[in-house]
């Protein structure tokens, strides 16, 4: 019985030690989700709307919430990302990357 438990409990180590390995990084999910419109930061539908530093201050987003707020309820030309699409904690990784990226 105790071989068996310490074999329960090395398996469900590994296993958690396997999810957190997958969990994709900012610069994955950005490619990922948004790459195709925004390549190298840019923005092929709104030029004028570009992820670079001052561009998304001169538009009012100086931090990562504020990123995260546009994939929410983006204006005209940008497609809806619900939570359903990309998670809170993925949003946040997409941002975090967008803001330490494209300065």
């Amino acid at each position: 019985m105790k071989k068996q438990m310490i074999f329960i409990l090395a398996a469900a180590t590994m296993a958690l030690a396997a999810s957190t390995a997958i969990a994709a990084s900012g610069e994955e999910l950005f490619k990922q989700h948004c790459a195709v419109c925004h390549p190298e930061g840019g923005n092929i539908i709104k030029p004028e709307y570009t992820l670079h530093k001052k561009q998304l201050e001169k538009h009012g987003i100086k931090g990562w919430k504020g990123i995260v707020k546009s994939m929410r309820k983006p204006g005209e030309g940008m497609s809806k990302f619900d939570v359903k699409t990309i998670s809170d904690k993925d949003a946040k990784a997409i941002a975090e990357y967008v803001l330490k990226t494209f300065k």
